[in-house]
Order: C-alpha cells, then structure tokens, then sequence
C-alpha cells in the first residue's frame, strides 16, 4: 500500500533481532517470559483486588459462599482489566506491561508481524483464560499450556494455538 493511502494500517517497526551467525531470530529466554507473566499478573491483580475486597466478593470467597456465575463474572472482569490495562501496548508493540519491561515482545511465527488486539486477545489469551475455570482440571491444562515453554521452539500451548512467538525486542 501506498505510504499516502490514509485507509492503510498501521505500520509498525518491525525491526527484529536475528543472531549473526545464523540469521535466526532470537527467542525471548523463559526466564524473561515468566518474569514478564509474573509482573502482568501482579498489576492486573493490584487493579482487581480492591474491587473483589468491597463488593464483598473476597469474604465470601475465603468461606466458600461465592457462587459459579460471581466466579465467572470475576473472570470477565479480570480479563476486561488485562485488556484495559495491556491493550494499547499488545496493539501497537506486541507487547504487555510485563514484557515491556523485559524488552520482549508477541510476533506471528511466520511474519514476525505484531498481530491485531483482537486476534491476541481472543486467540492467545481467551482459549487459556476460558480453560483455566474449568473446575478440577482447568488448573492442570494451563500448567501443561505454560510447561511446553521447555519445547526447542520455547512456544507455549497458547502460542501455537495463535501462531505466535515471543522474541526480544530491537
């Protein structure tokens, strides 16, 4: 497209590392994709924690009196706070809070393209999301999904369902 078209998307820098000797792109490391998860589920919690403690929501929680639709409405809502929290980053950087403070970023496997929020959020993030609330086993699927990390390819469960990887960032 045209660089004056103004109905053309965005465009991003697309610079990516690649390692000299071998002209491959370079891998966010594990240990900086569990920091930046670790650092994400830090501010989303900060963000919903105030409002699960005065609706109350937390005390019935600690005695066993929520009910499947509250847990659930948590969940959206906890979701919804990712999205507000980590949109316009995911959107224009490939990237959340958390990883861009470790300096890596989410690109399509084949184009090295940052993908659209959308596609992100309902293709990487949703699936994992929807699974982790699956009682007895959704805990368990999600920690097989983080666990493939240890794969060559470092790609999660997620990260094939999308057609994502997670690389540095130039």
């Amino acid at each position: 497209m045209s660089e004056d078209n103004l109905y053309a998307p965005p465009k991003a820098n697309l610079e990516v590392p690649h390692d000299e000797s071998t002209g491959e792109t370079i891998l966010a490391g594990r240990w900086a994709r569990l920091g930046a998860a670790i650092l994400d589920s830090v501010v989303s919690i900060a963000a919903l924690a105030p409002i699960m403690y005065f609706s109350g929501f937390w005390d019935r929680a600690m005695t066993g009196s929520v009910t499947i639709l509250e847990t659930l409405g948590f969940a959206v809502l906890g979701l919804i706070i990712y999205v507000v929290l980590n949109g316009h980053f995911l959107s224009k950087y490939g990237q959340t809070i958390g990883k861009r403070l470790l300096g890596i970023k989410i690109v399509s496997v084949e184009t090295n393209e940052i993908l659209p929020l959308w596609k992100v959020i309902a293709v990487r993030y949703l699936p994992v999301a929807i699974t982790g609330q699956i009682p007895m086993v959704g805990g368990f699927i999600v920690l097989l999904d983080s666990l493939l990390i240890y794969r060559k390819d470092k790609r999660c469960g997620h990260d094939m369902i999308a057609g994502t990887q997670v690389i540095k960032a130039k």
